[in-house]
């Protein structure tokens, strides 16, 4: 009987192409904005106590 089945680790040329086609990780999104957003909502606080404490 014939075997079909053909095993790409048996390729080198089959493997390597194999493992380059693999799906990249996409890349971790931009944590700046998160940041701005905490510092102005800090500042924006900061600004209500100090109003309310001054006022």
């Amino acid at each position: 009987m014939s075997d079909n089945h053909v095993d790409p680790s048996g390729n080198t040329e089959a493997f390597r192409a194999f493992t380059h086609n693999a799906p990249e990780e996409p890349a971790a999104p931009s944590k700046t904005p998160l940041i701005i957003g905490v510092a102005a909502v800090a500042i924006v606080l900061i600004a209500v106590i100090a109003w309310l404490a001054l006022g």
